[in-house]
């Protein structure tokens, strides 16, 4: 949860980098945000390598988490974050 509190406003990570940094597969990354309590952390700031936006286990789902995205300043074009202008490498 430390590492998600670095990632800063109007910017996200990946779930792959989380992983790297984490030294665990993506899907254990996924399964830990999943039991997150996205009030403490925003896990909301973690989206697919591809830039898509991925799930969201927090009220009101993968819409909240959109909301809560474009509430940071990151764009999203197509169910896509642009990568190139929004990620945030540890």
């Amino acid at each position: 949860q430390s590492l998600l509190g670095k990632i800063p406003r109007g910017k996200v990570s990946t779930y792959k980098i989380l992983a790297g940094k984490l030294g665990v597969h993506q899907r254990a990354v996924a399964a830990m945000l999943k039991k997150n309590n996205p009030k403490s952390a925003p896990c909301y700031k973690v989206v697919a390598s591809d830039g898509k936006i991925g799930g969201y286990s927090g009220a009101g789902g993968v819409k909240r988490k959109i909301s809560l995205l474009r509430a940071d300043g990151i764009e999203i074009k197509a169910g896509r974050i642009d990568l190139n202008r929004f990620l945030f490498k540890f």
